[in-house]
């Protein structure tokens, strides 16, 4: 491996993706995998992590599991603290868990746009909070918060996640301006439409969504996991360490789009 190829490297790097039992998270975290990072990852109970655990034993990972609710800021202090005793110091963190409730505005309580505003946006502070005295020990680190399109844009009945993924973008260039001066680089990255499971039945062909999506993207397609696993890897890696404050969208082009004329 050559000397640039080399910067892209994870080896002997430990890094956390919170929510990364399945989908996007676990992408993000195979990919890191194999670019030698030691896995860490967590969710909420123990079937969730179980199943978590299961997909990386299937996959050829060995990924270290815990059990967290990333809103409980006790919660999170004790995993962070077991994960330095047991594998090591934080090198990367990846704030990927998340919640959406599709409501429209005049529907939701403020009782439901608040736990999805907690998982969205208050967890990754509370999580973020906890991994940063490590990191400004050790004298570097990265944070990567899922973003969203939605840090960007409205849609009909998503106030809450929208309201939540537009304070990640402005937490993620926080905490580069408090922390940029420790060798601390946060970044988010924004995934766009994405086939997962939980798309699938939006993403037949002839449904009004499916073609509604194609036709908005300039690369006429869904995105996969494995087109944010490379923007992941160069976030989490030293190709990116004079990259900070910034929000990374992987979205075949919807937000340089303004679509077809009718």
């Amino acid at each position: 491996m050559n000397q640039y190829l080399d910067r892209f490297s994870l080896q002997g790097k430990v890094a956390l993706i919170t929510g990364a039992s399945y989908g996007i998270g676990f992408a993000i975290a195979t990919a890191y995998a194999a670019a030698g990072a030691t896995i860490c990852f967590n969710d909420i109970n123990e079937e969730k992590l179980a199943n978590g655990i299961k997909a990386y034993e299937e996959a050829g990972i060995k990924a270290h599991g815990y059990v967290c609710d990333v809103t409980d800021e006790d919660a999170v202090n004790a995993m962070v603290a077991q994960i330095e005793k047991e594998v090591g110091v934080i090198d990367i963190l990846v704030n990927n868990a998340g919640i959406i409730s599709r409501t429209p505005m005049l529907e939701m309580s403020a009782a439901d746009f608040r736990k999805v505003v907690d998982v969205d946006l208050n967890a990754p502070f509370i999580v973020s909070k906890a991994v940063i005295p490590g990191m400004i020990k050790k004298g570097h680190g990265k944070i990567i918060n899922v973003c969203s399109m939605m840090s960007e844009l409205g849609r009909e009945t998503v106030s809450a996640y929208a309201a939540a993924k537009g304070g990640l973008k402005m937490l993620t260039k926080n905490i580069c301006s408090e922390y940029g001066g420790y060798n601390i680089q946060c970044n988010g990255i924004g995934p766009g439409y994405i086939e997962t499971p939980q798309t699938a039945p939006l993403r037949v062909p002839g449904h009004p969504f499916n073609d509604f999506i194609i036709s908005k993207t300039p690369a006429g397609r869904w995105g996969t996991t494995e087109d944010l696993t490379g923007p992941a890897i160069f976030l989490a890696s030293d190709a990116s360490d004079f990259v900070n404050g910034h929000i990374l969208y992987v979205d075949g082009g919807i937000l340089a789009y303004i679509g077809k004329q009718p």
